[in-house]
């Protein structure tokens, strides 16, 4: 089992900053990669950026020169640094970790962290 813990949400005006933060505890060895997604209200949860154990990364088109993912693999953390907010990254991210262990897949997620960007 992997717990995770996200945390950094908060209110900030478009153009501003926030960093996410997402604590893995548990059985976090063989996490394959890490995600956030984000669900704004009325709306489907959607993938914002990926992490892989090697290290690659991936980004919606959205997010793409204004979100950095990035991982700290001694505290076992992983950020999302958001720039140049606007009011449409406005939502509840969740962070996700996709575990394989003896060829069986586990899913897990965190509770999510709010973010809402004023204009």
């Amino acid at each position: 089992q992997v717990q995770l813990v996200e945390s950094g949400g908060g209110l900030v005006q478009a153009g501003g900053s926030l960093r996410l933060s997402c604590a893995a505890s548990g059985s976090i060895f063989s996490i394959n990669f890490m995600r956030w997604y984000r669900q704004a209200p009325g709306k489907q949860r959607e993938l914002v950026a990926t992490i892989t154990s090697g290290g690659t990364t991936n980004y919606a088109d959205s997010v793409k020169g204004r979100f950095t993912i990035s991982r700290d693999n001694v505290k076992n953390t992983v950020f999302l640094q958001m720039n140049s907010l606007r009011p449409e990254d406005t939502a509840v991210y969740y962070c996700y970790a996709f575990q394989t262990i003896s060829g069986i897949g586990g899913h897990y997620w965190g509770l999510g962290t709010q973010v809402t960007v004023s204009s």
